[in-house]
């Protein structure tokens, strides 16, 4: 054999370990791209619980003695939220007051919602209304402006006059603005209503009226 031939073959010897070499490593790194088995650590949080959910403000509004109670649903629903009650007359309802003579009604309103009441007010109607009472009547026409009311927040301490004047001059007066109420926290009120002891007797037979509004905003 040729010295030629004895070369050839040594330089195919050679190649031949390389080249398996070679495809092995190139056939490990494709199978290794193609199946993701070879991967680093992994660490991972699941949030499951992600909600969100709006509270209530509603209001409930009693008498001394808690023998009658009207909420703000009574309306309907929370929905509509707003209900008219009749059964809490905050001057007293009295028809047979003579001059000088002072009524006095306490009443709560409580916050019995969820949320925090940031906004309490209370709102006095437009006009003070004077209507006939029984079948004998003075020919006043300004009874509004003869009975006075003196309204105190008797939660507050020291206990706060939150309006003192004429029926006449409340109704006027607009809105007052109240402190804030918390979730489940009540706040006292009385109302002291007076005849002027100036009232002749042509204020006799006569009733005077103001419808109040409370009003709870978060």
């Amino acid at each position: 054999m040729s010295s030629s031939n004895h070369a050839a073959k040594a330089k195919r010897l050679r190649f031949a370990p390389l080249a398996i070499a070679t495809g092995v490593l190139g056939a490990v790194l494709l199978s290794v791209s193609m199946s993701g088995t070879l991967s680093g650590f992994v660490a991972s949080i699941q949030n499951t619980t992600n909600t969100a959910a709006s509270g209530a403000l509603t209001m409930q509004e009693q008498n001394s003695g808690a023998t009658v109670t009207c909420s703000s649903t009574d309306g309907g629903t929370v929905s509509t939220n707003t209900a008219t009650c009749g059964g809490i007359n905050k001057f007293g309802g009295s028809t047979t007051m003579v001059p000088g003579q002072t009524v006095t009604t306490p009443i709560t309103i409580k916050n019995t919602g969820s949320v925090t009441a940031n906004t309490f007010t209370l709102t006095p109607g437009t006009t003070c209304t004077q209507t006939a009472n029984g079948a004998l009547n003075g020919t006043a026409t300004d009874l509004c402006a003869k009975m006075t009311v003196v309204i105190t927040n008797t939660t507050a301490s020291p206990n706060t006059t939150i309006y003192s004047g004429t029926l006449a001059g409340l109704a006027s007066g607009g809105a007052i603005s109240l402190p804030t109420v918390a979730a489940g926290a009540t706040t006292g009120f009385s109302f002291a209503v007076t005849l002027a002891s100036t009232a002749g007797n042509t204020y006799q037979g006569l009733a005077a009226s103001l419808p109040l509004t409370w009003t709870y905003t978060s």
